[in-house]
């Protein structure tokens, strides 16, 4: 009987992989879809753009996303609750990734002091020294977790701001709920015109 067993994790793991290899057919661009989000309740895409917000009264919780970052370090999205978290969901073989990564390097030293954390989820990347290279050579400096087969991917429920595409960046609010999404490369305008709202929930 025991045979029988071992072949279910490799099953597992391939449909992570098969998941995320649907994001990057999907996305990898420097203008993501958001057609997959009608119907979807709780939040609106900014017409003309990649941007979807979601008011504070509609909001849905953010998996807690955990795992070892490229550091080598246990993190876990909870760690941050209290922050307004930036979740980029990225991958060294992407080139919009490396075209926004300034951009999104730029925010997170703006909002540092602002009680802002920002979070990378590297997925697709079955080296991490891929991965570590291409935050070295971009001067990125924020944590990020290690997932090479897209199972912290799987998380996100299908009916929320979920990562539609490689890149991706989420907004998670202080009380760990999604706030908003920018699916494709993304801007520092851009960025800073879903976050800042977020921000300044707290001064309210």
């Amino acid at each position: 009987m025991s045979a029988m067993r071992r072949p279910r994790p490799r099953v597992a793991a391939a449909a992570a992989t098969a998941a995320a290899a649907a994001l990057v057919l999907t996305g990898c661009s420097s203008s993501g879809s958001s057609s997959s989000s009608e119907g979807q309740v709780g939040f609106v895409t900014v017409k003309g753009t990649n941007l979807a917000k979601a008011d504070a009264g509609k909001r849905g919780d953010a998996p807690d996303i955990t795992g070892e970052t490229l550091e080598g370090n246990q993190v876990k999205l909870s760690d941050y609750r209290g922050k307004v978290v930036v979740l980029n969901v990225w991958g060294s073989w992407c080139g919009p990734c490396r075209a926004e990564a300034k951009n999104l390097q730029a925010v997170a030293d703006e909002y540092k002091d602002k009680g802002v954390q920002f979070l990378g989820i590297n997925t697709r990347d079955t080296d991490k020294t891929n991965a570590v290279r291409f935050e070295q050579e971009q001067g990125v400096s924020f944590p990020s977790i290690f997932d090479p087969a897209g199972t912290q991917l799987l998380k996100f429920p299908r009916n929320s701001l979920n990562p539609q595409s490689i890149p991706t960046t989420l907004v998670v609010d202080r009380d760990g709920r999604l706030a908003a999404r920018a699916v494709g490369g993304t801007t520092q305008e851009a960025l800073e015109s879903i976050v800042q709202p977020v921000v300044a929930e707290q001064q309210q």
